[in-house]
């Protein structure tokens, strides 16, 4: 049974940080691209950043330079690391990975509340 578990979220002021986890089990983990999206209020789940199982990595424009996706494969974990927060960015944080045959996984999300 996949799982992704999410953490790290939280209320921060503008111009703060923030990392987000996310655990991953029942996958082969080191071949899996993994992806952050997140969703506000009355708005669409977006993508935010890909990293591809050897590292590569894409960025949404929005938060080119300011974020920064990472993994620990012995740990199974992807990272998002968050500086220089906007209001903008407030929303909940998914998780998310697909399988071979098509299937998208996802965890149950993180809120990430960014005051001004």
């Amino acid at each position: 049974q996949v799982q992704l578990v999410e953490s790290g979220g939280g209320l921060v002021q503008a111009g703060g940080s923030l990392r987000l986890s996310c655990v991953c089990s029942g996958i082969f983990f080191n071949i899996v691209t993994m992806n952050w999206y997140r969703q506000a209020p009355g708005k669409q789940r977006e993508l935010v950043a890909t990293i591809t199982r050897v590292g590569g990595t894409n960025y949404a424009d929005s938060v080119k330079n300011r974020f920064t996706i990472s993994r620990a494969n012995a740990q199974k974990t992807v990272y998002l690391q968050m500086n220089s927060l906007k209001p903008e960015d407030t929303g909940n944080y998914y998780c998310n990975t697909r399988n071979s045959g098509g299937t998208d996984y996802w965890g149950q999300g993180t809120q990430v509340t960014v005051s001004s």
